[in-house]
């Protein structure tokens, strides 16, 4: 059986590293993309030397993780760095096959003559797939002080799992998340047009009815395409979308990523199950209907709920009652998909008019959220015998409630003030600060059985929210803001 050559395996590296020749840099069109809004703080962190960590790069598959880590290597490349102390390596790559991190380490080393105080950059792509990686890059990291490491892939809670099992004080998690809807229009370079100053300093009282016309014309297109950067630049990849999300993100995940991560057999089970879930992301689901539901036996299911949460598919929302107290047994949750658009992928776009359009405007507010972990995390939903609010944010410290958000993807409390008594009585009996009811065009103050009421459309909600997660909280901190 032929084996591949150390002399093949530096080929390789040389053509996946052009920067080495006489390229300036990285390809010209990634080059060109612009980049997430997660770039700056991310290369800062790359280049810190302060401390001695590996930085651990996970999100979804299809989210821009590589094209971020190249973009960093032009940055580097432009502040100075020399091409040739900068390694990557896409570790799936068939050539590297089985290939431990130090021994493509050390052939980059040797190759020009690197010591081990010299400065380099190194990038592992697509680690997740290498057995005991967590563990080769720790002794990486301990071995060479002066090398930055950078490990990513797509198998977000397996990467967690592994660096916090091996690499404690020595990996720094960095989550990369679906696109904002913030990052959608500016992707698609509506921002400027739509928010000249940046948005900023517009008020939801400011909006006129044209302008919420053209932001839901925008914000339904954010929901059917938007979660994935290669859809807002291609039409082709919009025209035959389903087969872009089915094959290469659905499929990989389903097929691929969690059988051989968590050992499932089962994956037309698991695939049955995903469908449902995406079909009624945003609806309360009990493990008895969905077991009934999707056919998965209700063992199985828990299982498979977890393995898709793992890998930012899903996201389960607790329960609260209706003086925002936690279940200490809750047997019903609420489960959204992360990236709105997926649903589109497997059922097909929805238009404004479309039934599934209020679940959907929920899941897109859920999925600006998730650019906050710290906050996240304090998300539920209140249920009780006669009414319901869609999320409530508690102060984990305090458990009282510090948010209330309704969403409506319609103008209907204009004429039926009375469908949002639960709302309001919840707000009043739990003296909630700061509570918004989101509409599909109104924007006002007022007042609802005597409490004052923001009215705001959801697709402004989710563009200024999304913008503030990443600006105020880069997926580590709490957001602090009000519209």
């Amino acid at each position: 059986m032929l084996e591949v050559t150390e002399k093949e395996v530096e080929t390789r590296l040389t053509f996946d590293n052009p920067w080495w020749g006489e390229r300036a840099g990285i390809a010209a069109e990634i080059r060109g993309w612009p980049k997430r809004a997660y770039f700056e703080t991310f290369a800062k962190l790359v280049t810190e030397t302060d401390v001695r960590r590996a930085v651990v790069l996970m999100g979804p598959r299809r989210v821009g993780k590589t094209v971020m880590i190249q973009q960093t290597i032009q940055h580097l490349i432009d502040r100075g760095t020399a091409p040739k102390s900068i390694f990557y390596v896409s570790v799936d790559t068939p050539t590297y096959m089985g290939l431990p991190l130090e021994r493509l380490f050390r052939l980059f080393t040797e190759q020009f003559g690197h010591r081990r105080e010299s400065r380099l950059y190194v990038f592992f792509d697509e680690v997740q797939y290498l057995k005991d990686w967590q563990v080769h890059l720790k002794s990486l990291v301990d071995s060479f002080p002066a090398a930055r490491f950078v490990a990513s892939g797509s198998a977000a809670a397996a990467l967690r799992l592994k660096s916090r099992e091996s690499g404690a004080g020595r990996f720094t998690d960095f989550l990369l998340p679906p696109l904002t809807f913030a990052e959608f229009l500016s992707f698609s370079e509506r921002e400027q047009d739509l928010f000249p100053d940046g948005g900023d300093t517009i008020e939801a009282t400011d909006l006129s009815p044209d302008f919420i016309r053209l932001l839901n014309r925008d914000f339904i297109e954010y929901l059917n395409y938007g979660g994935f950067p290669e859809a807002v630049f291609s039409d082709r990849i919009r025209t035959d979308f389903r087969h872009f999300v089915g094959s290469d993100i659905i499929d990989k995940v389903l097929l691929r990523d969690l059988p051989s991560l968590y050992g499932i057999s089962d994956t037309q089970e698991l695939n049955r199950l995903f469908a449902t879930l995406a079909y009624n992301t945003g609806n309360e689901v009990g493990l008895e209907g969905l077991s009934r539901s999707s056919g998965v036996a209700k063992n199985t299911l828990k299982r498979f709920l977890e393995y898709l949460e793992a890998a930012f598919l899903i996201r389960r929302v607790r329960r609260v009652d209706q003086n925002a107290k936690r279940f200490k047994r809750s047997v019903t949750f609420k489960v959204y998909l992360t990236n709105p658009c997926l649903r589109a992928a497997l059922f097909g776009p929805v238009s404004a008019s479309d039934r599934a359009m209020g679940r959907l405007a929920e899941t897109g507010v859920l999925s600006q959220w998730l650019h906050s972990q710290g906050s996240v995390e304090q998300i539920f939903y209140a249920r009780w015998k006669d009414g319901e609010v869609d999320f409530v944010e508690l102060d984990m410290a305090t458990q009282s409630p510090v948010k209330a958000v309704e969403v409506k993807w319609s103008d209907r409390h204009r004429t039926h003030p009375g469908e949002l008594a639960t709302f309001t009585t919840f707000v009043r009996e739990n003296r909630v600060p700061e509570h918004y009811l989101l509409t599909r065009s109104h924007s006002g103050d007022g007042e609802v059985a005597g409490i004052p009421v923001r009215f705001v459309p959801v697709s402004f909600f989710c563009y200024r929210f999304g913008k503030a997660a990443i600006k105020m909280g880069l997926a580590v901190q709490s957001v602090s803001w009000r519209l």
